[in-house]
């Protein structure tokens, strides 16, 4: 280590040790002093009692010789300088040849009346002390003692001497400890770090004491990482041409399948019309360019009435209607098996499981039966329509958790991609599913296993690390499981971004006055699908609680929920619409007045020009989800609002909440803060306004579907060149 940093870390310690040394020695002069002073006293004492017998008899006689041997034998001791006799009269009657002649008992008395008197005389510096001579029936003298402090300078400064030895040695002792610890701590820091730094190095080989902060420091490392590849694909606007143009270029040739449960068009028939509807969805405004590109191919559950009517003898049809780019393959699932595979393992099981929305998941065996016949025979959609060995497959979402290990049973060099939607719990959550261990295996069956956030990311990759024998590398995120590897990797979703209409300011106008918006009201937009998750009684009881800390909104401030019906055959569902439409009557019923409606639900389906108009028209819309994978209303609602005007109330527990830091962030189940952000909403000035959102809609703009759709099939045209490279080698090294 640098010599620099071994002076920053001594230099303290040093000072210390020597301020503490020099008070050590200051108060071990006075403390030696004081002890020396008490035991010259408790001397003095002993000496007068001790000589009181042979001093007794010489009054007595007259036997003045032997005061004279007597005090000469006692002054030998180096801690007496001088000693004299007087009576009890104050009359010297014997001294020792060093007793000061000019000092006599009266002065010596006087003296000592202020206690321990030091004296300084020729023959060094004293200390007076006079101590009663006494017999067991008279005082009949006093002894007058001079008590050489020389002695007590000379053991305070010996005392001393040796402190500061022992204060030298400490120091020492202290700094060669430091030394070598902070050297040993350091060659531990470098092992440590140079253990994180190598890929193929695994934590516990570092220090134990230093596994917590490497584990830190290297998520923390992945999070630029991602951020640095991510922001890569951002150096242009992402369209749908620019798609196809990476396609082109990076899989060219390649046969490429998408497998979802819904289908990217339907066929209605209402009366005697056709309706050729497209659905609202995100996933199909991202994969359509991309097989449209590749002339690919989509297999989904035809699920519209007048389906069957519309596909060839091979259940087939061209899309889109009119241009017959990519091919729809439409699978028939019987009611039967809507109800096990759909409505019970699906929504009533995994997607309970994974939102932690309090509503208790249910298994059964026959649903999980009719979820396994599903995705075998979606599987085999795939074969069948597969014209390579190596075909890339994109599937969707937790209703076809089992598809890619089955594809993967058939076609081994597939390049299959499957994206999670939804959430992923805890490990400890997702133990409760009786299946745990088979949906694993399915979904490792993937080539690339995406999820919206890296925090569910992290999720599935604990909970394979606790139910499944599989290693995992954590540099690569990626995990090896019966003799494969799948990269899990966050590819958060979006939208595609809208183009903007030279009326929109008329059209919101328009938008406000249809819904019976005045201009001195202000309107909260909810577009939720009627789904537990989705905390629509939450916002409803904050509006209400909204309502009563201001009651200055009444009349002047309306809520409008358009709640899009879903899964209303299932029980949990049908009592949210009933809890949900009870909550409405009665804020309606407290604060409603003649011509004004404080809350309209709206349970209904609304094309997305619709939707558009009424994101135009809002001052506010909250996003109040319990537990969302993403929720993509955010982000639609955001790139709506080309007048930069409007505010975005988010739900932090939403997976949006990472990307949009400019929203109002809440907790919908804390209904008093909840409350409050709703009236921080509806007071903003339009400048904060408009600077939120302009922040907001430049990172749906940069990030947007297209992005998402891209990176997923850049990583899996690398991947491609890499077992294509690996499979060339090998046919080298056996040529």
């Amino acid at each position: 280590m640098h010599l620099r940093l071994y002076l920053r870390l001594l230099a303290p310690l040093l000072l210390i040790l020597a301020l503490g040394g020099w008070l050590a020695m200051n108060v071990t002069e006075e403390l030696t002093e004081r002890w020396f002073l008490r035991d010259l006293g408790l001397r003095g004492n002993l000496i007068a009692n001790a000589q009181s017998d042979t001093i007794s008899k010489v009054l007595d006689n007259g036997q003045w010789d032997r005061i004279h041997a007597l005090f000469e034998r006692t002054i030998r001791d180096e801690r007496l300088s001088a000693i004299a006799l007087c009576s009890t009269n104050g009359l010297l009657m014997h001294r020792t040849k060093d007793f000061p002649t000019d000092l006599d008992c009266a002065q010596a008395h006087a003296l000592q009346r202020n206690g321990n008197v030091e004296l300084t005389l020729p023959l060094g510096k004293v200390m007076l002390g006079i101590f009663p001579v006494s017999t067991e029936e008279h005082h009949i003298a006093d002894l007058v003692l001079l008590h050489d402090l020389a002695f007590v300078e000379r053991r305070t400064r010996l005392s001393q001497q040796y402190l500061l030895v022992f204060m030298l040695m400490m120091g020492l002792t202290v700094a060669l400890l430091i030394v070598l610890l902070t050297q040993y701590n350091w060659r531990r820091w470098n092992l440590a770090l140079r253990t994180m730094l190598n890929p193929a190095s695994n934590t516990l080989a570092a220090p134990p004491e230093f596994r917590s902060f490497m584990d830190d420091l290297r998520t923390r490392l992945r999070d630029l990482e991602d951020h640095y590849r991510h922001g890569q694909y951002s150096d242009a606007d992402w369209t749908a041409e620019r798609l196809r143009s990476l396609l082109a270029s990076h899989l060219h040739g390649d046969e490429l399948l998408v497998v979802s449960n819904r289908e990217p068009w339907t066929h209605e028939r209402i009366g005697d019309a056709l309706l050729v509807r497209q659905p609202a969805s995100g996933l199909v405004t991202a994969l359509e360019p991309v097989l449209q590109a590749c002339s690919g191919t989509w297999i989904a559950h035809g699920s519209g009435n007048a389906d069957r009517e519309c596909v060839d003898a091979a259940d087939h049809l061209m899309l889109p209607p009119g241009q017959q780019d990519y091919r729809l393959r439409r699978l028939w699932l019987s009611e039967e098996e809507v109800r096990g595979y759909y409505d019970g393992l699906s929504n009533e099981g995994i997607w309970a499981l994974c939102h932690l929305a309090h509503v208790r998941p249910v298994f059964r065996e026959a649903d999980w039966q009719h979820y396994r016949q599903v995705n075998q025979r979606f599987a085999d959609a795939v074969i069948a329509e597969a014209r390579s060995h190596n075909p890339v497959v994109l599937v969707q979402d937790y209703q076809l958790a089992l598809v890619p290990a089955l594809i993967r049973q058939r076609l081994p060099e597939a390049t299959i991609l499957c994206f999670w939607h939804i959430p992923w719990p805890t490990p400890e959550a997702f133990g409760i599913c009786p299946w745990r261990t088979e949906i694993l295996q399915g979904l490792l069956g993937s080539t690339i296993l995406g999820f919206q956030t890296r925090h569910h990311q992290q999720n599935f990759l604990a909970t394979v690390e606790r139910f499944l024998e599989a290693r995992l590398e954590t540099e690569r995120s990626s995990v090896f499981h019966a003799g494969r590897e799948t990269l899990v990797d966050s590819y958060p979703i979006s939208i595609a971004w809208p183009a903007t209409t030279p009326d929109s300011a008329h059209q919101r106008q328009l938008g406000r006055e249809a819904l019976g918006i005045t201009a001195g009201q202000k309107l909260i937009l909810g577009v939720d699908r009627f789904d537990y998750t989705k905390g629509i009684e939450e916002k409803f009881i904050a509006f209400e609680r909204l309502l009563e800390k201001h009651p200055e909104w009444i009349g002047r401030l309306c809520l409008l929920q358009l709640a899009a019906p879903t899964r209303s055959s299932l029980a949990d569902y049908a009592a949210l619409s009933e809890r949900v439409a009870r909550r409405a009557m009665q804020i309606n019923n407290r604060f409603g007045r003649p011509g004004y409606t404080p809350v309209t639900l709206l349970v209904e389906h609304r094309d997305q020009a619709a939707v558009r108009a009424l994101y135009g028209a809002a001052d506010v819309c909250v996003v109040s989800s319990l537990h969302d994978g993403m929720n993509l209303v955010c982000k639609e609602f955001a790139a709506a609002r080309d007048d930069e005007q409007g505010v975005l109330v988010l739900s932090s527990f939403a997976g949006a909440a990472r990307e949009l830091g400019e929203a109002l962030s809440i907790n919908p189940y804390h209904t008093e803060s909840f409350a409050d952000t709703l009236q921080q909403a509806l007071c903003m000035h339009p400048a904060e306004q408009r600077e939120r959102m302009s922040s907001l809609r430049r990172q749906i703009h940069d990030a947007n579907v297209y992005l998402w759709a891209g990176r997923m099939l850049e990583d899996a045209a690398r991947w491609r060149l890499q077992a294509r490279m690996h499979e060339r080698l090998h046919r080298y090294q056996h040529s």
